[in-house]
C-alpha cells in the first residue's frame, strides 16, 4: 500500500441505528485502541465471502483492548431491500458480534455520509484508524489477511503516545471501470 506522510483525524461516523452494542459508539471514546472500520452491503458478494469472515477473524484473533472492529452497513444501492430489519437478520444469520452501524443515508444523494466522508469507493472497504485517531490505512476491495493482520499488528505495537512516520492508504484510488460487482466488491457508481 502507498505511504502517506500525514494522516488525518478520522472523520465522525454517521450512523442511524447501532446493532450490538448499548450506546451509540464513537471513535472518541475509542481513542487509545486501534479501530478496524469495515463497511460492507449484505448484497455484495466480495463482502460476504471475504469482508464479513475478515472481520470476525480480526475480532478474535486482536484483544479488544487493542482492536476494536466496527461494522458499517454502507448501502448505495438496492435501498429498499437492505433495510434495518434485513439487516438484522443478517447479522443473526452469520452471527455478527461485532456492533455494526447503518450509515446515515443522505438528503443529497445515493452515497450515504460516513461513505461519503472517508471518500470510500465501495463495499467491501476497510478503514484502519490508530490509537490517536488518525486514518492510517483505507482500501477498497479485499485485503490479504496476512496484509491486514500485519497492518494492524504495526498500529498495534506503536507507542501511544508516538506520532507516526509514514501510514499506508488506500492501494487502489484508480477508478475501477464499471460500477458492477464482482468477487472483489460492489464499486460505487457516480452520481
Amino acid at each position: 500500500m502507498p505511504m502517506k506522510p500525514e494522516p488525518a483525524l478520522a472523520p465522525p461516523l454517521r450512523v442511524s441505528r447501532w446493532f450490538n452494542s448499548v450506546e451509540p459508539i464513537t471513535l472518541d471514546a475509542l481513542r487509545g485502541r486501534v479501530v478496524l472500520l469495515h463497511t460492507f452491503q449484505m448484497l455484495c458478494p466480495a463482502c460476504v465471502s471475504h469482508g464479513v469472515p475478515q472481520a470476525l477473524k480480526a475480532r478474535e484473533l486482536f484483544r479488544e483492548t487493542d482492536l476494536a472492529v466496527i461494522g458499517l452497513h454502507t448501502v448505495f444501492e438496492h435501498h429498499a431491500v437492505m433495510n434495518a430489519a434485513a439487516l438484522q437478520a443478517f447479522i443473526a444469520e452469520y452471527r455478527l458480534t461485532f456492533p455494526i452501524g447503518i450509515d446515515e443515508p443522505s438528503d443529497t444523494g445515493s452515497i450515504p455520509l460516513t461513505m461519503r466522508a472517508y471518500a470510500l469507493q465501495g463495499t467491501p472497504s476497510l478503514v484502519l484508524i490508530d490509537r490517536a485517531g488518525r486514518v492510517r490505512a483505507s482500501h477498497f476491495g479485499i485485503v490479504d489477511d496476512l496484509a491486514l493482520g500485519g497492518l494492524i499488528g504495526r498500529l498495534i505495537g506503536e507507542p501511544r503516545t508516538a506520532a507516526p512516520a509514514e501510514a499506508p492508504v488506500d492501494s487502489n484510488a484508480a477508478a475501477r471501470g464499471a460500477a458492477a460487482c464482482d468477487e472483489d466488491g460492489c464499486p460505487v457508481s457516480s452520481e
